[in-house]
């Protein structure tokens, strides 16, 4: 019981695979912070370099937008023009800040979590228009650190707001003092500096954020011991679906070895407990193959299907277990055997080419296996095998 108990707890890091599958749900850790931090320097940066040419764009576009002819005043169609062209001229002014954002929004994410695309996110989730989760998750951890986070946010960009206001009075008071043109260029690049500077302040929240999240995302993926388990299980098979596997390819490879019994030269047998069907093809191989074995039932099948196709059967005990015990499937017999299955072979061969009456006249061979093999050979006809 307190084994079941502690495995519920998620206190193991998590796996490649968990990890893996979390991504493909979209699962990442992220940090909007590190994002709005990123995107706002990179803005302000764009907009303190070129400010003086966006300040000076723009105080153009102004001026001429209050150059209208007062004969198109009576025209609305000309108004609207008039207001897409400066809007399409300001548009273009700002391109650069614009593009400066959006390229660090993008790579903003690779910094912790890296760049990821799940179709998978994209699907509704009705879980999350529950109430009373959305009241857990607004008065939860992690709402208390969202909360946090707010506040912290507040009095540091506060902080850093009021010291750059201050910093900053006596040059905001002076553009009223300069031409249109040059204030609205000096009010740019004050406030890209501005911007800059109260950046930093989102730095320091990123700073606290960023690690806090990675945490926290692997805090969601940990695993108990239960879990682990089962997904060793599932990545190494369940026994039971193994068993099952090891099951149907036992009874394929019977079914091919079966197959091949027809077509074997002979069936050396123990009598009863082993038989081995061997092939011999001097033009394919060096050596009589092994096509098919077995023991027991698998041995008394061997026999009925060679009797059915006529295949010659040849009681030889120690040669069938020295075989049997050596050699798999599709194998060559070692060399060691080579004298004795050649005498078997021979008086096989000699058989099929004499007559019924002269076949029976023929001395049958008795082969001898050497010493090498005689762990795979007991002297009783029991069954019984020292072969691994």
């Amino acid at each position: 019981m307190a084994d079941s108990e502690s495995g519920a707890e998620r206190n193991l890091d998590p796996t490649e695979k968990r990890i893996r599958e979390a991504r493909e749900r979209g699962q990442v850790a992220r940090s909007r912070e590190l994002t709005t931090a990123a995107v706002t320097i990179s803005a302000a940066a764009a907009l303190l370099v070129s400010g003086g040419s966006i300040g000076g764009r723009m105080a153009g576009i102004f001026r001429d937008s209050l150059r209208v002819d007062r004969r198109a005043l009576e025209d609305p169609a000309t108004m609207v023009t008039a207001l897409a062209h400066s809007l399409t001229l300001a548009l273009g002014a700002i391109t650069p800040v614009l593009a400066a954002a959006a390229f660090a929004a993008m790579l903003a994410p690779l910094a912790l979590g890296g760049w990821i695309f799940s179709p998978t996110a994209f699907l509704p989730d009705l879980s999350k228009l529950d109430p009373l989760a959305g009241l857990k998750r607004m008065f939860g951890s992690k709402g208390l650190v969202e909360l946090g986070k707010a506040l912290l946010k507040l009095l540091v960009v506060g902080a850093f707001a009021t010291m750059i206001v201050h910093s900053m009075m006596g040059d905001m008071l002076s553009l009223g003092s300069l031409p249109t043109q040059t204030s609205v260029g000096r009010a740019c690049a004050l406030l890209a500096r501005a911007v800059l500077y109260m950046s930093c302040g989102l730095l320091i929240v990123a700073a606290v954020d960023a690690p806090y999240q990675w945490w926290s995302y692997r805090e969601q993926l940990k695993m108990s011991r239960e879990e682990v388990r089962e997904e060793m299980k599932e990545s190494d098979g369940r026994p039971e679906v193994k068993a099952k596997i090891r099951q149907l390819r036992q009874k394929y490879a019977k079914r091919r070895m079966m197959q091949a019994v027809p077509t074997a030269d002979v069936v050396v047998t123990n009598p009863t407990h082993y038989a081995v069907a061997l092939k011999y093809e001097p033009t394919k191989h060096r050596a009589p193959r092994v096509v098919a074995k077995g023991r027991d039932l698998v041995a008394l099948e061997i026999r009925r299907v060679a009797q059915e196709h006529n295949v010659p059967l040849f009681e030889a005990a120690p040669l069938a277990r020295a075989i049997y015990g050596t050699t798999d499937i599709d194998r060559e017999i070692p060399q060691g055997l080579y004298v004795a299955v050649a005498q078997v072979l021979s008086y096989v061969f000699q058989i099929r080419s004499l007559t019924p009456h002269r076949a029976a006249r023929l001395r049958r061979p008795a082969p001898v296996v050497g010493a090498e093999f005689g762990k795979y050979v007991t002297d009783a006809d029991d069954g019984s095998e020292a072969a691994p």
